[in-house]
């Protein structure tokens, strides 16, 4: 049995659609756009701002201390220069239960968030950010937990609590229930709203103009939902796109005939393997718990076995991918949409995409995935389309400026090269190194090659991740500051910054900035 179970593609499109009423009578009466946001910050036509990017963050304690509040601390020193935060998702481990909203989330970042000197008074479902936090959801954002490992949390929780200081599997009696305590904590939860009520909440908070109509107000220490768990917003002249990719990360299926038979072999041979390490893992885990194994190997093992999990997952998602199975065409067509748009807007000069799935990455355990790939094909249809329309695109520019990502729990910054798509010579930054346990990169190198092993389709140019053995092994947790120059096309200074544990102390470094 899995630790966790993925709803479908098909429940958590219509879940969420329920959860902000999308398309009610009174949305469309009143012209609203649910996919945009206005940030009412008093500078959002300032054409030089900075901005912070995190991932992949959402742990609790664990080796007695916490990486994510770490992180958080050294934020706050770059907050007081940056104007909000995109965080790449996996806000919450392991399973995105409201039970871990409080440990996970509000304490590390409660100097982000009003009333937060109490953090323990603030609801999951009531946060209210100073310095305004825009998510995409993660995978682990949408889990959910079976009955039996329900239980079973509770009935260790004795012996977890003993080992608090070592290992916390993050795990209480229920996961997200198909990603609702995500939209709880960060959506305008419209379906909340009584009906009565939601002519005077619509009015008061979709009172924000733009060209595509009225939009949600984002306004810092006051009203700071989302419209939807994908969305659009402008600032600084730049055009930022939040999209929700775990509703078009479905694998291609299996070939039919002998050569599918044969991957399927392959696949259940692997999975098979998989399981049987897992196993291995569990057996391992109380021996180690009862000879009070260091802290170092309890992490390893916890990281090892939540590694097989996500590999298992990927996986079974292979294996059951038919034709039949549905991925979410209307949010990828709402992407090539809103891309030619701003395109044929003079007033936008620059634009950047942002959600949690790579599709280029060398980190160890994604580089290769049904998933990664699947992402990869879905972007470069939507990407084509979109070249296909506007072209030719001006000299020197780029389809899109930057594309940020999480998911694969490192810092790293990949070029493509030619892909033989319009995702060609584009720059991907993945952050999801920023509080959950850190991945190594892959032995194959930095060069990523198309499948045909014929050309280098993407280059690796900066990666920091687990390394090291034994004594000398590293942890290195990291963010980013992005600062916006003026300008067309715009300049953009990234700016890595590191915070890891050496010889039981905490440091933090910046590594070296570089523009794209």
């Amino acid at each position: 049995m899995q630790l966790a179970s993925d709803p479908s593609i098909a429940e958590k499109i219509q879940k969420m659609q329920n959860r902000v009423r999308w398309q009610h009578p009174l949305c469309l009466k009143h012209n609203i756009d649910q996919t945009r946001l206005v940030i009412d910050d008093g500078r959002a036509d300032d054409p030089e701002f900075s901005f912070l990017v995190v991932g992949d963050s959402g742990a609790g304690r664990h080796r007695g201390d916490s990486p994510q509040r770490r992180v958080a601390e050294s934020m706050l020193a770059q907050g007081q220069e940056s104007r909000f935060t995109l965080h790449m998702g996996d806000v919450i481990y392991l399973v995105g239960s409201s039970e871990q909203y409080l440990e996970n989330f509000i304490e590390p970042y409660r100097d982000f968030l009003v009333g937060g000197e109490s953090p323990e008074q603030i609801a999951y479902d009531q946060m209210v950010f100073k310095h305004p936090m825009l998510p995409v959801p993660g995978n682990h954002d949408y889990y959910d937990l079976p009955l039996a490992w329900g239980l079973l949390s509770q009935i260790t929780l004795p012996i977890r609590r003993l080992f608090q200081d070592q290992l916390d599997l993050d795990v209480g009696w229920h996961g997200s229930y198909a990603g609702d305590a995500y939209a709880r904590a960060f959506l305008d939860y419209l379906r909340g709203v009584n009906e009565s009520q939601l002519q005077q909440h619509l009015e008061r908070h979709y009172s924000a103009t733009t060209k595509t109509g009225a939009c949600l107000r984002y306004q810092p220490g006051d009203f700071t939902r989302l419209p939807n768990r994908y969305y659009t917003f402008r600032y600084g002249g730049i055009d930022f796109f939040a999209l929700d990719s775990n509703t078009f990360n479905s694998p291609q299926p299996l070939p039919e005939g002998q050569v599918g038979d044969v991957l399927r072999r392959q696949l259940e041979a692997e999975r098979n393997q998989l399981g049987q390490e897992r196993l291995r893992l569990l057996e391992a885990a109380p021996k180690a718990m009862s000879e009070q194994a260091d802290s170092e190997q309890l992490d390893d093992l916890y990281a090892k076995a939540e590694q097989i999990e996500e590999q298992i997952r990927d996986i079974e998602k292979q294996l059951e991918t038919t034709k039949r199975s549905k991925i979410d065409l209307e949010q990828l067509k709402w992407l090539e949409e809103q891309l030619i748009a701003s395109w044929n807007d003079p007033e936008v000069r620059g634009r950047i995409i942002y959600f949690h799935h790579p599709p280029y990455v060398t980190e160890a355990t994604k580089w290769n995935q049904g998933q990664t790939l699947a992402i990869r094909q879905s972007l470069q249809r939507v990407f084509d389309a979109v070249h296909d329309a506007i072209a030719p695109l001006p000299e020197n520019r780029s389809l899109v400026d930057l594309i940020l990502n999480g998911h694969a729990h490192c810092l790293e910054y990949l070029r493509t090269q030619e892909t033989g798509h319009a995702d060609a010579h584009l720059n991907w930054i993945v952050c999801g190194g920023s509080g959950f346990s850190l991945r190594r990169q892959r032995s194959q190198g930095s060069a990523l090659k198309s499948q045909d092993k014929q050309r280098v389709i993407a280059q690796s140019k900066l990666f920091v991740g687990r390394n090291g053995h034994g004594s000398q092994k590293r942890r290195p947790y990291s963010y980013l500051r992005i600062d916006v120059a003026t300008g067309c096309p715009p300049r953009l200074t990234v700016r890595p910054f590191v915070v890891e544990r050496v010889q039981k102390q905490w440091r933090e470094y910046a590594l070296s900035p570089f523009s794209i």
